[in-house]
Formats: C-alpha cells, sequence, structure tokens
C-alpha cells in the first residue's frame, strides 16, 4: 500500500498472489513511488494483471492511461466511466480518454481472477459509479471514497448524493471485516476497530449530509 500526499493522493493497493491486482493507480506525477513500491516487491508494472479503479475521480484514475501499452486489464463501473467519458468530451484534448476505456466493467457480484475470488459493490454517493472491493478470504474491505476512519467521502461533487452515500455505507456494516482499507488515511485493523468505525460515523457524519 502507498498512500499520503508525498507518495500518492490516495492510497495504492496491490493484491498480491497468482492474481495481481492494483487498486486504484492515483495521479500519474506520484506513480513512480508506487513503481518503486513495486520493484522492492519485485515486480514491474508489466506483472499486473488488473488494475481497479474505486471511481472516476483524478486522484485515484489518471495514472490508468500508464498501463496502456502493458497486459495489464482496466475495470471500473460503467456509471463513472459515463462519467468520465462526458468529461473527457467537454475538456477535449487535456484528456486522453482513449486511454482510459475500460476492457470490461464491474458490477456487483463476484470477480474470479485465477486463483482470486473477490467480492465487487456498487457503493455510490461520493460518485455514482464508485465501487467497493471485497476480499472474504482476507476480510479485508476496499472502500475507495465511500468511507474513511473517522469519515465518510464528500457528496458535492458532480453526482454525489448525501443519502445515497449513507445506504452503501449501511449495505457493507453487515460484512465481516478484519482489516479496512480506504481510499485516504489509515487502515483500520481488527473487527471490534472497523464496526466502531461505521458506529461513528454514522452517529457523527449521517446527520450533516
Amino acid at each position: 500500500m502507498w498512500n499520503s500526499m508525498t507518495v500518492n493522493n490516495c492510497n495504492t493497493y496491490l493484491i498480491d498472489g497468482k492474481a495481481r491486482i492494483l487498486i486504484d493507480p492515483g495521479h500519474t506525477h506520484l506513480f513512480p513511488h508506487v513503481e518503486s513500491g513495486l520493484r522492492e516487491a519485485g515486480l514491474a508494472i508489466s506483472d499486473l494483471d488488473l488494475i481497479i479503479a474505486t471511481h472516476a475521480h483524478p486522484d485515484h484514475i489518471e495514472a490508468v492511461k500508464l498501463f496502456k501499452d502493458t497486459p495489464a486489464l482496466f475495470a471500473m463501473h460503467e456509471t463513472d466511466w459515463q462519467l468520465l467519458s462526458d468529461m473527457g468530451k467537454s475538456l477535449g484534448v487535456l484528456l486522453d480518454i482513449d486511454a482510459y476505456i475500460p476492457d470490461f466493467f464491474l458490477t456487483s457480484g463476484n470477480l474470479m481472477m485465477k486463483d482470486l475470488s473477490l467480492e465487487v459493490l456498487h457503493t455510490p454517493g461520493h460518485s455514482p459509479g464508485s465501487i467497493s472491493v471485497y476480499w472474504p478470504e482476507k476480510r479485508t474491505l476496499f472502500t475507495g471514497d465511500v468511507l474513511f476512519k473517522d469519515g465518510l467521502g464528500r457528496t458535492d461533487l458532480p453526482g454525489g448524493d448525501g443519502s445515497v452515500l449513507k445506504r452503501s455505507i449501511k449495505e457493507m456494516e453487515g460484512l465481516e471485516v478484519e482489516w479496512m482499507c480506504p481510499g485516504h488515511g489509515d487502515i483500520i485493523r481488527g473487527a471490534g476497530k472497523v464496526r466502531n468505525n461505521f458506529q461513528r460515523v454514522e452517529e457523527f457524519w449521517f446527520a450533516y449530509i
């Protein structure tokens, strides 16, 4: 995992097994830090099988274009792809939209790749096509910008909706989670701490969105 404002503008996660999956590669100009971490793990970007974007905001997705000529597939939710595509049409040459065309779209349900079984959750609210990824074997939940430690995602950006975000968070609450890995900030370790975080966020933040 790579994080912090100086290393990457979002948290980037590597699932390393027979299938190697990178979640949220982040900003292009900060991606060399991720590449350095991959090298320390004995990997190159050409070794990755799949790149997942939890949503279409630039701080999570911009570096996807660096994988255009690698074997890695790219996937995101179709609703946020449409959001990104519309943005590309308005920005023109500033955004090379062809570099972000997904190889397939993620929907709620199981995602199988080699020996790896993940569960994709459509968790809109921060954006209309936000997803979270649950790894049942490791009881690990990657929440993107839906839920943080002691906080939740913004709802004032295009497609954001507070009532929808609250519903998404409530739907994740019943999962068995030992590791909660958000799109920004600290990881939460321990089922009790994860449950407490859900409760704190609901008690404090739900009234404001």
